[in-house]
């Protein structure tokens, strides 16, 4: 991914966070750079792009399996997990984008 991740901040502009975990804290930063007041007096909401066909994964990883059992659930978070450290995220942007802990990320991700 080239190390840094860029920012689209709407019709403000562009800035950019080496971490996904890190990317809020700069958007507001930025914020209160180009607009004025305190970093803390801005609502932001990131919302990982990480293309078409990962955008989904993650949120679908997460949910309680229905139908699905328990083991091909997991099997979905390991896939999920892996891809997603394959297109360049660091363990803790991944544990961001699938909303769990970077201990549980390396755990999908071992090899064995």
């Amino acid at each position: 991914m080239g190390g840094w991740l860029e920012l689209d901040v709407g019709d403000i502009g562009v800035t950019q966070s080496a971490t996904l975990a890190g990317a809020e804290e700069q958007v507001r930063d930025y914020l209160a750079t180009m607009l004025g007041g305190e970093p803390d007096e801005y609502s932001v909401s990131v919302v990982a792009a990480l293309g078409a066909s990962r955008r989904q994964a993650p949120l679908r990883a997460r949910q309680p399996p229905r139908p699905l059992a328990q083991a091909e659930a997991a099997s979905e978070s390991r896939r999920v997990a892996w891809d997603l450290r394959a297109y360049g995220l660091s363990v803790s942007d991944v544990a961001e984008v699938m909303d769990i802990s970077r201990g549980r990320v390396s755990q999908l991700t071992q090899k064995g």
